[in-house]
């Protein structure tokens, strides 16, 4: 079996959380899911679990980070292609997220841009070219003459 990631997030909104995840392409496992949480699929192996807060609080002896605030992690997710990326943005925005919260990040083998959820957890959905990525990592370790 393939190792799993599930990330927990503290949501505000467990009902309007879940209807961003399910808008920028997730989707909700019943099984796992509930009025104060929702498991929300991503991929095979990536699951978000959307916790409301006192939910969440059960978990941890520290208090939960106000995201909008503080950057407690950056989520970087693959996409097939440059155009994933920006769709993924738009579907983002369009579903109450915040796009484009940095520049664009264009480095010819990798492209990347970042969005927040509505509780202000930072997404980068990125494409990369991995063998154009590894030439170009190759070429600045060589040493100049």
């Amino acid at each position: 079996m393939p190792q799993m990631v599930f990330i927990n997030l503290p949501v505000k909104d467990v009902a309007a959380s879940t209807a961003f995840y399910e808008a920028i392409g997730c989707t909700r496992d019943a099984r796992f899911s509930g009025d104060h949480a929702s498991a929300m699929i991503l991929s095979d192996t990536i699951t978000f679990m959307i916790l409301g807060h006192s939910f969440f609080a059960g978990f941890t002896p520290k208090p939960i980070a106000d995201a909008h605030a503080t950057t407690e992690v950056l989520i970087c997710i693959s996409r097939e292609s440059r155009a994933d990326v920006d769709a993924i943005v738009a579907r983002a925005a369009a579903a109450g997220g915040r796009a484009d919260i940095r520049e664009a990040q264009d480095m010819g083998f990798m492209y990347s841009r970042a969005f927040e959820d509505l509780d202000g957890h930072i997404f980068e959905p990125m494409h990369m070219d991995v063998d154009a990525a590894l030439k170009a990592m190759s070429a600045q370790a060589e040493p100049a003459e």
